[in-house]
């Protein structure tokens, strides 16, 4: 039987980790994507050291040098990739819409939003060798418009334009891709409020709870979704 290739992005702490170990769990190789090499190795030993097979690559999704040293790190380890997962992200400015300048918004579209695409392009060519290849899109909640103007929602999501823009416009990323890649199953998940470093750990799900929707995605069938948007429960609303 052969192994699955996966790359996680962001995966030192949080969401990403958790969806390495619990993917590494499954008989999966692993690649664990940070920016941060200290932090990144440790998350891989701590890994290992749990009998799993995940190894570390050094990946900012900011850089295309970094995003295509990972490529050529992964072709030369694997010759593939099976499943992406776009985790990286940052929570951005929370300042309100009025007070918010176009330059207080650059890191987090960067991170949020070209990140994805930056990473995805770099990685086609190996998605491509695959039989089954899949694009996973850890986006949010707060970037759905049908959420966020939900009338049981008003007054919970303090009026902010970065986080939220940026998961929207991943989600319409998502769309987009899953429209042009026939051959590939690319999907959204809201992982729901988790808690976790982005809010505080504030959140009331568990970081295991937040990549149950990772997971089923990342693991679907040939005739799984695409183009689609989930979280743990099943679909979500854009």
């Amino acid at each position: 039987m052969t192994t699955t290739i996966a790359l996680v992005t962001g995966a030192n702490k949080g969401l990403g980790r958790e969806t390495a170990r619990r993917l590494a769990g499954k008989g999966w190789q692993v690649f664990l994507g940070a920016r941060d090499v200290a932090r990144g190795e440790a998350a891989v030993a701590d890994l290992v050291a749990d009998g799993l097979d995940v190894r570390f690559v050094p990946l900012d999704v900011t850089s295309d040098a970094s995003v295509a040293a990972a490529a050529d790190t992964v072709e030369a380890v694997a010759g593939r990739l099976d499943v992406l997962i776009n985790n990286a992200g940052i929570g951005g400015p929370r300042t309100a819409p009025g007070g918010t300048h176009p330059d207080d918004l650059r890191e987090v579209f960067e991170t949020n939003v070209f990140g994805p695409i930056r990473v995805t392009n770099a990685f086609l060519p190996l998605l491509r060798v695959s039989d089954h290849p899949r694009i996973v899109m850890v986006s949010s909640g707060v970037g759905s418009i049908a959420t966020v103007t939900d009338p049981k929602w008003q007054g919970l999501l303090p009026p902010a334009l970065g986080y939220p823009s940026t998961k929207a416009a991943l989600n319409m990323l998502t769309v987009m891709y899953a429209s042009e890649l026939g051959e590939m199953k690319v999907n959204a998940i809201d992982p729901g409020y988790t808690a976790t470093d982005l809010n505080g750990h504030s959140g009331f799900q568990t970081v295991t709870e937040g990549t149950d929707a990772v997971v089923a995605v990342a693991t679907a069938d040939r005739d799984g979704p695409t183009g689609g948007f989930f979280d743990r429960t099943g679909a979500a609303p854009w």
